[in-house]
């Protein structure tokens, strides 16, 4: 009886895994009312940051990465007064690592009072658990979208202007 149901158990573990897509979507998930919101201090002025000067290989990088940024849809041209810039750090692989600097704009924003849960607590809540999985947050990024009145406050510069 044990063995059956461990089987069937696996059966629908391998079915779940297969209707996971291996690449998250193009474009935007839909609008939803926990959209990240950046309110900004009474008073605060649009943060713009100069970019600093980047390598040929980063400026490559910066452009092939743009170009994918692009076309699915997770980011679009614009004239935001707003305007972070855009380092690289090394990956482990050799790659380079897009990063973009909103330490300006994180000055002025409005701290979150919502509380982050301690990993003590959290580990305990795994207690007595059977199945573990892991995921790949590589784009999972993406799939957290700003609210729309807020985007702007995201520009960063393109390594041109």
């Amino acid at each position: 009886m044990r063995e059956s149901t461990e089987q069937n158990e696996a059966t629908n573990i391998n079915k779940l895994c297969d209707s996971v897509p291996d690449d998250l979507p193009s474009g935007l998930p839909p609008e939803r009312p926990q959209d990240h919101k950046i309110e900004l201090e009474p008073g605060a002025q649009p943060t713009v940051r100069t970019q600093w000067r980047l390598t040929q290989p980063e400026l490559q990088e910066l452009r092939n990465q743009l170009d994918y940024l692009l076309a699915k849809g997770f980011i679009r041209p614009s004239t935001s007064p707003f305007a972070a810039p855009i380092l690289f750090t090394p990956k482990k692989d050799g790659g380079l690592r897009m990063c973009t600097d909103y330490r300006a704009l994180n000055r002025v924003t409005i701290k979150s009072r919502y509380p982050i849960p301690r990993t003590d607590e959290l580990i305990d809540n795994l207690r007595g658990a059977r199945y573990f999985s892991k995921i790949d947050l590589r784009g999972g990024y993406h799939q957290i979208r700003v609210f729309a009145d807020d985007c702007h406050k995201t520009a960063f510069h393109d390594g041109e202007n």
